[in-house]
């Protein structure tokens, strides 16, 4: 097992930008850096699972963040989207940024996504470990608090990546972390063919702005419904599904590539997953090169309930002084 570290560039703000290769003895690859987490490649077997750039400049270009579809990064201080971008904690009203039509989306437009993170070396970790963390200040997009925030990665010698995400605050604020990684275990094209299981009874109902509106909805005898392997297909899907276990870390839901034959199976501490399967994805031009485009690679983001601070009967959400926030979950790859 090794890790290899270079820095790859020195953006605007003059912060230095460095990228990390996790590597294990089976020759599997993770790429990652201290800019917004972003995991810009996993290799397994020579194939790579995920959409993302070879040149970090790529996701500073115009091009892609107008079009952001946020490509391999950690999402906060809220993944997915709240309602009209307002809530209150303690009878103290809060108004965010609106980033997605009447809606705050992944925490809004200065995201933790955005963010050059601090490398923290920590001989207490295991091998094959990078650490990074970031301290957002009271205010900081609209959020109450001053928000410590540390994400641990790990590459195993099963083919797991490990993100555990830690967390403390000096107010009360909302915290609902996530990571945006798109996968498609074919290593490139559609991923239509490739077969889905989440083990979820049940998913979120949510309004023409996908926000959610307080349902739980059954997802038997819909186009929801994978509890059994099936493929993905062409329809869109961005919905959120809870998992049926609620055990601690638990099975969420498993992906295989119809070519590569790699099963990606996703655990996780978290109650929910949100299902996206890529129909909004942008094609982009790389010098002479056209990458991804709609549908060509698809999303298990673990959370917890998104906008559950405007709905009283979803679990809350709401990080306290004196509390820790721990989440984990485990990408495994197998084939």
């Amino acid at each position: 097992m090794s890790i290899q570290k270079r820095i790859i560039a020195v953006n605007p703000p003059r912060e230095e930008i460095y990228e990390f290769t996790l590597i294990n003895n089976r020759n599997t690859e993770v790429h990652i850096t201290n800019y917004g987490n972003i995991v810009s490649s996993f290799f397994v077997k020579g194939i790579n699972i995920v959409l993302g750039f070879k040149d970090i400049a790529s996701y500073w270009s115009p091009d892609y963040r107008s079009r952001y579809p946020y490509f391999g990064a950690v999402i906060g201080r809220t993944g997915n989207r709240i309602r009209e971008g307002k809530f209150s904690i303690d009878g103290v009203e809060y108004q965010l940024a609106r980033n997605n039509g009447n809606c705050n989306l992944h925490g809004g437009p200065d995201g933790l996504d955005t963010k050059t993170w601090d490398i923290v070396k920590d001989d207490a970790l295991p091998d094959n470990t990078v650490c990074f963390q970031y301290l957002s200040r009271d205010q900081e997009s609209g959020f109450p608090g001053n928000l410590l925030v540390k994400q641990v990665y790990r590459l195993t010698e099963e083919d797991e990546l490990v993100i555990e995400s830690f967390a403390e605050t000096d107010k009360p604020t909302l915290l609902n972390l996530t990571h945006h990684d798109y996968f498609n275990l074919n290593g490139g094209g559609p991923i239509f063919q490739h077969q889905l299981k989440i083990n979820a009874h049940a998913y979120l109902g949510q309004d023409e702005g996908l926000v959610p509106d307080g349902t739980l909805l059954a997802v038997e005898d819909t186009a929801y419904d994978f509890r059994a392997p099936r493929a993905i297909g062409n329809r869109g899907y961005d919905q959120s599904f809870v998992l049926d276990d609620d055990r601690n870390l638990k099975l969420a839901a498993e992906a295989r590539g119809d070519q590569s034959g790699l099963t990606l199976q996703v655990y996780t501490t978290e109650p929910l997953v949100h299902f996206y399967n890529g129909g909004g994805v942008p094609e982009f031009v790389v010098g002479k090169e056209k990458l991804f485009g709609n549908f060509t690679g698809f999303c298990l983001e673990t959370q917890k309930h998104p906008d559950a601070v405007n709905i009283p009967h979803f679990p809350n959400i709401i990080l306290r002084p004196g509390e820790k926030y721990h989440e984990k979950t485990i990408y495994k790859v197998i084939g």
